[in-house]
């Protein structure tokens, strides 16, 4: 099967060129800038441009367990739909894959059912630490720890454990950081002062920046101890971007760091507008961490965009604060909303491309995904930069049915995404004939 795409915009590299693009069955054939070779499948892609697909590091997609909220096949496609073509999903599902072969669970319902590539993370909690030794750094894409509040088991608050996976893992380690002595301190506070009907604006004083840094910095400071490859997701708070450098090449950092798009979206003057929606962990802070986060970010700081796309019911959603669970859907509308921050000159396409595609591959190294190259995977994405359109319950693809989004008008459109050299998603429409693939990781 030979696919041919015509007179695009490519943007990869730090570049943006026009060329044509031959794919094929699964991988990019040529790269050239006219290609006249007769192909099963031709597409004119003048007037748009071609981005490598997106690689989402940190999502919840629900299954097993809680398939009311969300699940594979529902998120992996509302992801394809807004260009991601490979993530990487959560542990703390029910149960949680605190095991080798829960873990494995997970991959074979997404080999059915994911219509993206995949990757799930092994769980780590205070009493798994031979487990946590057993994963494979080529199949699976990180160790992820839950330094703060999470679900179950999976809080990992023992400083021994935490030295022992840090001294031990085989391979690169992401983490959660919050600290939950703090929060539960700031809890206290807010309960003597509201009762137990804590305004929601009170979200980013209880998980506040001083629980935030305490463990974020312990992290670093366990990695820097043992030489680990750390990783840390979705900061927010401005006094945590000293804890990370720009000093080194990517590919050199051994301890990197992401911001998520709420954190660069809003800010907690939106609080009183979206409610529990926005409600998230780590907190939506300050306009001045948010506007130091995306500072970070296009100075090379922060390595990584990522979603944290965590979908709850609007019933779940629509509660008082200590009842709304923390999360919010993101995988759809992620690339769009980076794409209006293009629009307003915020940040170029190339940057975004860089931190949404490129780097995840760089920081996981995920094999042959995350650029357009020859002898690559053609995970691709074409987008109209000038084609507005508003996010409305008709068009969001979530299970959950809403988005934080709802009432945005995004000037950019994916017009089609490519998984494995598929066209998954066109216009619309969606061609699930074939599944994503399980991502391998060059380690």
């Amino acid at each position: 099967m030979l696919t041919l795409i015509k007179n695009a915009k490519l943007v990869n590299e730090r570049q943006i060129y026009q060329a044509d693009v031959l794919i094929e069955n699964q991988i990019i054939k040529e790269i050239s800038l006219e290609i006249t070779i007769e192909a099963d499948y031709v597409i004119d892609a003048k007037g748009l441009h071609l981005l490598p697909g997106v690689i989402d590091d940190q999502v919840h997609f629900r299954e097993p367990g809680l398939t009311h909220k969300a699940n594979i096949y529902t998120e992996s496609k509302a992801a394809v739909a807004g260009g991601i073509t490979s993530f990487m999903e959560m542990p703390n599902t029910n149960p949680q894959a605190l095991t080798q072969e829960l873990l494995e669970d997970k991959y074979v319902i997404a080999s059915q059912t994911s219509i993206a590539n995949y990757s799930f993370f092994m769980g780590a909690s205070n009493d798994n630490l031979e487990e946590v030794l057993k994963t494979d750094p080529k199949k699976v894409g990180a160790i992820k720890i839950f330094m703060g509040s999470s679900t179950g088991s999976m809080l990992v608050d023992n400083r021994i454990v935490l030295e022992e996976i840090f001294k031990k893992s085989p391979m690169l380690i992401a983490v959660h950081c919050e600290d939950e002595q703090t929060i539960q301190e700031n809890t206290i506070k807010a309960k003597k002062e509201f009762g137990e009907e804590v305004p929601i604006s009170e979200h980013p004083n209880i998980r506040s920046a001083e629980a935030c840094y305490k463990s974020s910095s312990m992290a670093v400071e366990l990695a820097k101890k043992h030489n680990t490859r750390l990783h840390v997701f979705h900061l927010s708070t401005e006094k945590e971007i000293s804890l990370f450098d720009n000093t080194l090449p990517l590919a050199k950092k051994l301890i990197t760091a992401e911001v998520c798009i709420h954190h660069l979206w809003f800010d907690e003057s939106k609080y009183s507008e979206k409610g529990t929606l926005i409600k998230w962990n780590p907190a939506v802070k300050k306009a001045s961490d948010k506007d130091a986060l995306f500072q970070a970010l296009l100075d090379d700081k922060l390595d990584v965009i990522a979603t944290d796309h965590a979908p709850h019911t609007l019933k779940e959603k629509s509660n008082t604060y200590f009842n709304a669970p923390s999360g919010g859907p993101l995988v759809q509308h992620a690339l769009p909303a980076m794409l209006a921050f293009v629009k307003q000159e915020k940040i170029s396409i190339e940057k975004v491309v860089e931190k949404m595609c490129h780097n995840p591959a760089i920081c996981f190294k995920v094999e042959n995904r995350g650029f357009i190259r020859e002898g690559y995977f053609a995970d691709l994405v074409l987008v109209n930069l000038d084609k507005p359109w508003e996010v409305n319950k008709n068009n969001i693809l979530y299970k959950c049915g809403w988005s934080p989004f709802e009432g945005e008008i995004f000037n950019a459109q994916i017009t089609h995404t490519f998984v494995n050299g598929h066209i998954a998603y066109e216009y619309g429409n969606f061609d699930e004939t074939q599944r994503g693939m399980r991502l391998t990781f060059d380690r």
